[in-house]
């Protein structure tokens, strides 16, 4: 029975395999790292705070999935896979799923309501 990972690659499908490269990996790691540090720094705009947070998590998905040798082509793919990459369950990786859904309104329209 195929996994996850190879039900979802091929052509237009979302991910790749692609072998490991532990440069790529360290950079993926460090990067998201020193981005969580500001997200608690209540002086930094909370839409500044918000975007920090999730290109952090998502750096750290993608981390994940690039450890086990596949390559992302759409952005999302990398939260719906933690059950696989990470072994989270959903009620992780649909909480960072709307926060992917903020994030493209963000981008995309202009518009981002975030609270506390």
């Amino acid at each position: 029975m195929p996994s996850a990972f190879e039900n979802l690659c091929g052509p237009g499908k979302p991910l790749r395999a692609e072998s490991f490269n532990a440069a790529e990996f360290k950079a993926l790691i460090q990067s998201s790292l020193a981005r969580l540090n500001d997200p608690t720094n209540i002086s930094i705009a909370i839409d500044s705070r918000f975007d920090l947070a999730y290109n952090a998590a998502h750096g750290l998905c993608l981390a994940a999935l690039r450890w086990h040798g596949y390559r992302a082509n759409q952005r999302h793919i990398v939260f719906q896979l933690l059950p696989e990459t990470l072994g989270l369950g959903p009620q992780i990786w649909r909480v960072l799923a709307k926060c992917h859904d903020l994030r493209n309104r963000c981008e995309y329209e202009g518009g981002l309501d975030i609270e506390e």
